[in-house]
């Protein structure tokens, strides 16, 4: 039987931030990844600290559009939430599907030693946490 690409990249667990769509989230889901949106879990005005406060204690990756997420995660020292910073010049709900279900399981294994992942149309750059 073949594994969903969910199942070789080890189950990662991911919490989308509100920047990314719903119908993302659902390609996503559909694909067999395990992924909730910030507003099924935090209220809709928390902050980005407690989205990833809220990451950290669910052992979720964040995936975001939002460059917020680098700069905190950077000044907290801290090796984990891992995060997924998608950088793309088009934000239509299935290209950023489509980038991500190419992108996730190559970098899996880094995200679950703790890693701080941009996403480009053509590249990917990835750096482990802490950031120093």
């Amino acid at each position: 039987m073949r594994q969903a690409p969910a199942e070789r990249a080890g189950a990662l667990r991911l919490l989308a931030d509100m920047n990314i769509s719903p119908k993302t989230v659902a390609l996503l889901r559909e694909r067999g990844w395990d992924i909730v949106r910030v507003p099924e879990l935090l209220p809709l005005d928390a902050s980005d600290e407690q989205v990833l406060e809220r990451a950290r204690a669910d052992g979720r990756v964040v995936v975001t559009q939002d460059l917020d997420f680098s700069a905190l995660l950077a000044l907290s020292g801290e090796d984990c939430p891992s995060l997924v910073t998608l950088r793309l010049a088009a934000s239509d709900p299935e290209g950023v599907a489509r980038r991500l279900l190419e992108v996730l399981p190559e970098v899996a294994e880094a995200l679950q030693e703790g890693s701080a992942v941009t996403v480009e149309e053509t590249s990917v750059r990835i750096r482990k946490l802490p950031v120093e």
